[in-house]
């Protein structure tokens, strides 16, 4: 019998000939050559979150901090994390705010446009469907990692999905440059049937323990809670690190204190405007 590898071409890689994927290091000698020409690889990018997700007896508390950052910058003290997918289907977002938001908000346009074709409530796992497909798309260009929470039909559900679009179903997740954080706190204090007041307990303290252990996370801790009766939002149910000190009578700064280096005024009418008139065609005409 002759092999498979006799059948080939001598210049065709075996695994691209026979179509079994794999590791490609065509671009190794590339990125090789552009380093020692000084050009830097890109860097991976860090989230500054902290985004945990738990099963209870009768449903999912999902929760999160509410510091946004640009890079060392805290940006927001006291921004949202938990974005509204469905009445019964809510997203905790890591990452690019921008990323989240928008992704989000497109998922749960999508989702009511199913609700209103279906006539019937959506259901946890179209969500995370659509959610997964659209990152996967983008090869995880679009920097959104989601935990994801529901009830619907089928109970509690909980998800993780990643930027590249992969997704996890566990009883407890967590997300975010917080989440180890946070998972220790899973790890060592859940259990199996917990009463709401015990589950909100522990998304606390998982939240908590990411804004103490990590410097992208801070501010207050953000909670919602679904079951079937709907849900309900918490915000700021805890806010740890409160403002000790502000000045009497608040900061003035005079003007010109930001000085304008430069400035330019262009008058609308002297800008060139092109006008182009085209004609309707009549209701009968063809062409």
């Amino acid at each position: 019998p002759v092999s498979a590898a006799a059948m080939l071409p001598s210049s065709a890689p075996l695994h691209e000939a026979l179509g079994l994927g794999g590791f490609n290091f065509d671009n190794t000698r590339r990125n090789q050559v552009l380093g020692a020409q000084g050009v830097a690889a890109p860097r991976v990018k860090k989230t500054g979150t902290t985004i945990v997700g738990v099963v209870y007896k009768d449903g999912v508390v999902l929760g999160a901090d509410t510091r946004a950052t640009e890079g060392e910058t805290v940006c927001d003290k006291n921004c949202e994390k938990i974005h509204y997918i469905a009445d019964n289907i809510w997203c905790c977002g890591a990452g690019t705010s921008a990323d989240t938001e928008a992704t989000t908000q497109l998922v749960s346009s999508q989702i009511e446009l199913h609700r209103l074709a279906t006539g019937k409530a959506p259901r946890t796992i179209t969500a995370l469907t659509m959610l997964k497909r659209k990152l996967f798309q983008y090869q995880g260009n679009i920097s959104a990692a989601l935990v994801l929470g529901g009830f619907d039909c089928n109970g509690p559900s909980l998800y993780t999905v990643y930027p590249h679009g992969s997704t996890d179903s566990l009883p407890y997740v967590t997300m975010g440059s917080g989440s180890l954080a946070a998972m220790a706190v899973f790890e060592a204090e859940y259990k199996d049937a917990m009463s709401v007041e015990e589950a909100k307990a522990l998304v606390q303290a998982a939240i908590m323990s990411g804004i103490n252990n990590d410097l992208g996370s801070g501010g207050s801790v953000d909670m919602l809670v679904i079951n079937k009766d709907g849900n309900t939002v918490l915000r700021n149910v805890v806010r740890p690190n409160e403002r000790k000190f502000r000045k009497a009578g608040g900061y003035s700064f005079p003007k010109g204190t930001a000085k304008v280096l430069t400035q330019t005024f262009t008058p609308l009418s002297s800008l060139p405007i092109d006008v182009t008139t085209t004609r309707s065609p009549a209701a009968m005409e063809v062409g």
